[in-house]
């Protein structure tokens, strides 16, 4: 006999889905939080374009996704977030400081077609180049 699964049985929804969540990274998910951060110092590089604003306290470090239209229609749109994604869950437990709020921005006909280990370079080359301004 099959049993039904309980409430117990599923894991959480949200950013531990993710791979984020346990790792202590929050995922930025309000419109003003993304705001905030697009005020701060951006690093460009050729597969994503990374925001880094500085909150000021010692709360564990967060980190957005974002793709505009211009990147393509949504499933152009969702491969690249996941891209983003996976090269966050990579990169960021190791070498994003807490305090700090990361927004990753997909750019059109590169996030989804340069390789995994070239955007995740250029991931620890942004942390680099965002960490000395």
């Amino acid at each position: 006999m099959c049993s039904l699964p309980t409430a117990g049985d599923n894991p959480p929804a949200g950013s531990s889905r993710l791979g984020l969540g346990k790792r202590g990274i929050a995922v930025l998910q309000n419109r003003s939080e993304f705001l905030q951060a697009s005020r701060a110092p951006r690093v460009a590089m050729p597969g994503f374009i990374l925001q880094i604003r500085q909150r000021g306290d010692d709360a564990p470090l967060r980190v957005g996704f974002t793709c505009s239209k211009k990147v393509g229609n949504a499933v152009a749109r969702n491969r690249a977030k996941r891209r983003l994604r996976e090269i966050a869950r990579m990169v960021l437990p190791d070498e994003g400081k807490a305090g700090i709020d990361y927004v990753l921005i997909g750019r059109r006909d590169a996030t989804a077609t340069i390789p995994l280990e070239t955007l995740k370079d250029d991931l620890r080359t942004a942390l680099a180049k965002g960490g000395r301004r």
